[in-house]
């Protein structure tokens, strides 16, 4: 059987696997499955609305997606997305409300290079502990997502708090700093194109550049790396710069997008998602974005499950976590046998 077919016969069986799962957690749902996964598809593709709001749910997805896969390509694993993103939608709060005497599209570049830079700092912060202090960055950026969550519980409660209510959150954007609705009245909005363009601009940075080669030759081998005259602590810099930026960005979005303020739990978690995105994908750019948008259809017809019919949104979830163990399986087989072969 060659390469090709193996892997497609994989892909299949995985995908019955987890249908057949999933299946499972309806009926124990008392749900009927034909039902469920009609209401399922109906809530992805029965109207325009939910059709858009797949990819309204994606564009964070892309964002911190892409971060951690630029980030693992070095080696660099990079588990604070979480964090990067709320000082990203920070930065970009706070020059949304603190600059008014600026234009709004003037502000809203500025809000996505302070919020790029933002993320891509936050991150750094663990790259240098790991390249000074030899502590490991997965303790470090994991401990940054607790500080950096607090920082806007503070900013909510203090400084940017709405000072006509008592919720801890911020004043509303104004309109002239919101981005754009794409297709009114649904929610999709400009920072999706801005998403695809980041991934268009990775997938060209990684496989068309001498920095791109670099920091693939570094995630493959570092030492053979060194040995070749590449710099490992400056491409896992750089990848870690890039990887809190792009981060930040989905921040920034979310902020000038979809809430148009500052709010606690802006994230719901994205950047954790992020790390089974770029997993999922290969740490593929272009597959990033694929995974990204299946997970939030995926997010989009349970929701509508859980609606109609009662069926636990939940159980998406259980089943992203089964794929991502048995792609681990199978990668751990793989090896396994290659070094029967060697051997």
């Amino acid at each position: 059987m060659t390469d090709k077919k193996s892997k497609a016969l994989q892909a299949v069986i995985i995908a019955l696997i987890t249908i057949a799962v999933g299946t499972g957690l309806i009926l124990l749902s008392d749900a009927n499955p034909v039902e469920a996964y009609s209401n399922f598809f109906r809530g992805i593709f029965g109207n325009l609305n939910g059709f858009c709001e797949v990819f309204v749910k994606a564009t964070p997805l892309i964002f911190t997606g892409l971060g951690c896969a630029v980030a693992f390509r070095t080696g660099f694993f990079n588990i604070g997305a979480e964090g990067q993103f709320y000082v990203g939608a920070l930065a970009a709060a706070g020059v949304a409300l603190g600059l008014p005497q600026i234009p709004g599209a003037a502000r809203i570049i500025l809000a996505l290079a302070a919020g790029f830079l933002a993320g891509g700092v936050w991150a750094l912060i663990a790259a240098l502990f790991k390249a000074k202090l030899g502590i490991s960055e997965i303790i470090v950026t994991i401990m940054l997502n607790y500080i950096a969550i607090n920082l806007i519980g503070i900013a909510v409660r203090t400084f940017l708090m709405d000072p006509s209510g008592s919720v801890p959150q911020s004043v509303k954007i104004d309109p002239s700093v919101q981005l754009a609705q794409i297709l009114p009245p649904t929610r999709l909005h400009v920072g999706f194109l801005i998403a695809v363009a980041s991934v268009a601009l990775i997938w060209f940075l990684l496989q068309k550049t001498t920095l791109g080669y670099e920091i693939k030759v570094v995630g493959f081998n570092k030492r053979a790396a060194a040995c070749n005259g590449i710099s490992v602590m400056k491409n896992i810099v750089i990848s870690a710069f890039l990887s809190g930026g792009l981060a930040g960005l989905a921040g920034v979005v979310e902020v000038l997008a979809i809430q148009k303020k500052l709010l606690e739990g802006i994230s719901s978690n994205c950047g954790y998602t992020a790390v089974l995105v770029a997993l999922l994908a290969g740490n593929h750019p272009v597959g990033v974005m694929f995974v990204a948008v299946g997970m939030a259809a995926m997010q989009v017809g349970a929701n509508t499950m859980q609606r109609q019919l009662g069926v636990p949104s939940a159980i998406v979830d259980i089943l992203v976590g089964l794929v991502v163990l048995l792609i681990l399986a199978k990668g751990i087989m793989r090896r396994k046998k290659a070094k029967k072969v060697s051997a």
